[in-house]
Order: C-alpha cells, then structure tokens, then sequence
C-alpha cells in the first residue's frame, strides 16, 4: 500500500472547516486563527507573563487568553494578555461565549463586554484585580518636623511612617502623575555605601526627561522605600541625613519641582510573616492614595496619563516586584527605566 505523505494526514486530522478554505490562502497562521477562542480568569499565581507587554501578570488581576491549536502537536496552546494589552483583532468573540465569563465579577464583565463590543478598554475594572486600599486618616496635627528622634531638614515633614518633601518651590497638582522609584531608576545608588553624596544619575537623559514633563503640566512624584530609617536606632539621623540629602541633590541637579515620599517603615516579619507590612510600603498602595486623597489639591487624577516607573518588576535580576505591584495596587500604568529613559 502506497503511504501517504505525511501532510496529508496532518490536514486529514483537522475540523473539516479548517480545510475548506481556499487551498492556495491555506497558511499555518490562518488555521491557528481559525481554531482560536477566548478565556478569561484571574490569575493564579505571579508566573505567566503578557505576550504583548512582556510583563509578568500579577496574582488575582483579570487575564485573557487567547487559545489556539499547536500544529505541531495538536495541543491547546494559550497565550495570556493583560486586559488592557489584549488584541481584540484576534478574536470575534461575543462575550457571552468567552470561557470563563460568567465566573467573572460583575465589576469586570460590563468592561468586557463593551471591549468586545467595539469599545476602548479604559473603563476601569472592579477591586478584585487590586489591592484593597488604605485607610488613612489624615490631620495636620500628626505632621511632624521629626521623624521619632531624627531632626528633618527644611520643608521636610513626616506623618506616620512616611517622610515627604512639604512643597517643592514651583510645584503644581495636576490631574497627570508622572511617578518614580529613585533608587536603581532615577540614582545609581549602593545599599552598603551611605551619604547624601553617594549617588549619580541612573541615566545622563533624566534631567531633560524630567523636564519634559513637567513642561507639558505633568506633576512630578517619586515613591520610594528606605527602611533603614526605621531599622537603624542607633543611626537614624544618620540614614535620614542620607535619604533625604540625595534626594535634595537630585532635585537640584534636574532642575524641575518634584515631590516626594519616603516609606520609613518595614515589610512583614517575626516567624512566617506575622507581622504584617508597613501600609505605606511598597508594593502597600498607601503612599500614592496618601498624595491622591491629600496632597493633590483634591484635583481628580487622570489614570489613562499618569504612569509609574520603577526597577523592582519580579524579574530574576530584581531585588524585588515591588514597583510592579505598586503600579499594579494603584490602578498605573508600568514602566521600566530602561525603556522609559532609552535614549
């Protein structure tokens, strides 16, 4: 018996109107599309990352995949998305059919539907894909000139565990952030060299990066985390004089107003992480809720414009995710500085 080539049993195998295209537009593209479907869930865990972004999906927020048939074996093959960095060319979808839509919280089905609709994608999704807020109450009262026993420079103050800049001369609220991690984004900084004269620009096109920004009514905020305030006793003037000393540095060095928020205190400790995380911590959203509900002159901000850039993204050279998690708990748009300051 004569055998059969080998393609012909691949074709044979297929749906029959996966075939029954025309025979000189038949391409492996096309038959993958043809067998594609949508699926949409919450993520299980931190691992898959977004085919367009190249992100990592963070844990419980909202992914859709886009599953199509491997040719080579014949096996299901699902490539995740963020919400937002769907392609909704890929697919025809009615959301009503969508694997997994009816599972979804109804907070995330009515923007899915109007996706799939022919809308945009900016309406927001519900709290299940974030971390719960912070809740802060706020007085004048409890803004100090101290930070516990270390004296603060001028137009320094702390509240609670976080140390901020009062008001940047020039400074302006804006309904658009352009928010940063400083260490290891906006400095080249070292953990076991201190000083306000230990650090240099991570990146020769800041200052004029910045000052783009500002220029186009940008309001300008850094985000960053020094625990050394907290953990060092017996040196907190020390690493107090340290953080906000090159922080001053760098402000003068770009020329732009800037404000600025310093989370002193620590993440989980004691045995299996019994005690929980400072809340103004990152990846804690309290920081950014604590300039958004108080410091922002009550101006709405515009989430589609603003952004946040940080270097902690969970990647294997990262110290940490906690920049992405932050972006993430505050409903921002994420950035690395590589690619944010690529010249």
């Amino acid at each position: 018996m004569q055998q059969i080539p080998k393609v012909f049993l691949l074709i044979a195998s297929l749906p029959i109107f996966a075939i029954s295209v025309n025979a000189c537009s038949l391409s492996f593209q096309n038959l993958s599309m043809a067998l594609s479907k949508v699926v949409a869930e919450y993520a299980k865990s931190n691992r898959s990352m977004c085919k367009k972004c190249f992100v990592p999906i963070q844990s419980k927020t909202l992914r859709l995949g886009l599953v199509s048939r491997g040719m080579a074996r014949l096996l299901d093959i699902t490539k995740w998305h963020h919400f937002s960095c769907f392609p909704i060319s890929s697919s025809n979808s009615h959301p009503k059919t969508i694997t997994g839509f009816s599972s979804l919280k109804s907070g995330d089905q009515e923007p899915l539907t109007k996706f799939f609709a022919g809308q945009d994608k900016s309406e927001d999704l519900s709290t299940s894909d974030v971390n719960s807020g912070v809740n802060i109450t706020f007085s004048v009262s409890d803004v100090k000139s101290t930070y516990k026993d270390a004296t603060l420079l001028p137009k320094w103050k702390a509240f609670q565990t976080v140390i901020f800049l009062e008001r940047d001369d020039g400074l302006q609220d804006s309904s658009k952030i352009a928010a940063f991690d400083f260490d290891g984004c906006l400095a080249k900084t070292a953990v076991n060299i201190t000083g306000p004269n230990a650090w240099s620009l991570m990146y020769p096109v800041i200052p004029d990066k910045l000052q783009s920004l500002y220029n186009n009514g940008y309001k300008l905020v850094i985000f960053t985390n020094e625990s050394n305030i907290e953990r060092w006793k017996n040196q907190r003037q020390k690493a107090v004089d340290s953080k906000i000393g090159r922080l001053n540095q760098f402000i003068e060095k770009v020329k732009v107003p800037i404000q600025v928020f310093i989370a002193c205190g620590t993440g989980k400790s004691g045995k299996a992480g019994t005690k929980e995380a400072d809340p103004f911590r990152k990846p804690k959203p309290g920081m950014w809720q604590l300039m958004e509900k108080h410091f922002n002159s009550g101006i709405t901000i515009d989430m589609n414009q603003s952004f946040y850039v940080g270097d902690a993204a969970g990647r294997k050279k990262d110290h940490s995710d906690a920049d992405i998690k932050f972006a993430e708990a505050n409903g921002l748009k994420f950035h690395l500085p590589e690619d944010f300051f690529a010249a």
